[in-house]
């Protein structure tokens, strides 16, 4: 260790590395060794934690029309915050974590046709299709938990330009109520597959309204799935490199119904 004209050592700093300890004194007056390798890799995990965090999102408000109804009025809340569900054969892929039950969310009424947007409460933050399913409920949507058929009726995927694919990342997504389906009381549901991290596992962003649907027709949706079951492993939507190659997209699920 170096020393001043005086005498007196001088601390140099750590290099890069080493396990140089410091001391933090506490009110009781313990002493607690922390190393300096063990700071820096302590900052980085947190730093990676909130970097992965502050990239999550939810969809919390429907609209109907021109009408935007209050934070999760007409949506069943989910308890996990902003996080996604990651598990194919978990239920919570219909309607997120504690979605299985509206017993406490009020069903909107809404004329088939009608124009219906879905907001997040950030903007869509990671790469991947937004597709939009409804589930007629067998009686009271309050009591569904969504383990019927689904079929699906709009997708938002990317679009290829000079070779480069843009995705629809933002905050409102709109689409329209089938005019053909029949009445009914159904679960109208919003999916964000996230696949922006090749080689991990996807992350679905979910959230279902409740719709009560008047004026409609008698035709019969098709093709339906159930979920889970509508996505696999080995679907080339779900495993896609969107960083290498990236031509062509297919979003997973089942073909988009029309009337």
């Amino acid at each position: 260790m170096p020393l001043t004209s005086t005498g007196k050592a001088i601390q140099e700093p750590p290099l890069p590395g080493t396990h140089t300890t410091i001391q933090i004194t506490t009110d009781s007056k313990r002493v607690i060794a922390v190393t300096m390798k063990g700071v820096c890799s302590l900052v980085a995990a947190l730093s990676l934690a909130v970097t992965e965090v502050s990239g999550h999102y939810i969809f919390q408000q429907l609209s109907i029309g021109s009408k935007k109804f209050a934070v999760y009025e007409h949506l069943r809340k989910n308890a996990n915050q902003n996080s996604p569900v990651t598990s194919l054969s978990s239920n919570d892929l219909r309607c997120n974590v504690g979605g299985a039950s509206g017993a406490s969310t009020v069903t909107v009424p809404v004329t088939a046709g009608d124009a219906f947007t879905f907001t997040s409460d950030v903007a869509v933050y990671h790469q991947g299709p937004i597709s939009l399913y409804m589930s007629k409920a067998p009686g009271s949507v309050n009591d569904y938990d969504g383990s019927g058929d689904w079929f699906k009726f709009h997708d938002f995927g990317p679009t290829f330009n000079g070779g480069q694919a843009s995705w629809p990342l933002r905050t409102t997504y709109t689409s329209n109520i089938p005019k053909c389906i029949a009445n009914g009381e159904y679960l109208l549901r919003i999916q964000s597959l996230a696949i922006h991290n090749p080689g991990s596992t996807p992350q679905f962003y979910v959230s279902c309204a409740q719709v009560n649907v008047t004026g409609g027709g008698s035709k019969t949706p098709s093709p339906t799935v159930k979920i889970p079951g509508a996505f696999k492993a080995s679907d080339p939507g779900y495993t896609a490199n969107i960083y290498n190659n990236f031509k062509s997209y297919t979003v997973p699920g089942p073909a988009v119904f029309s009337c």
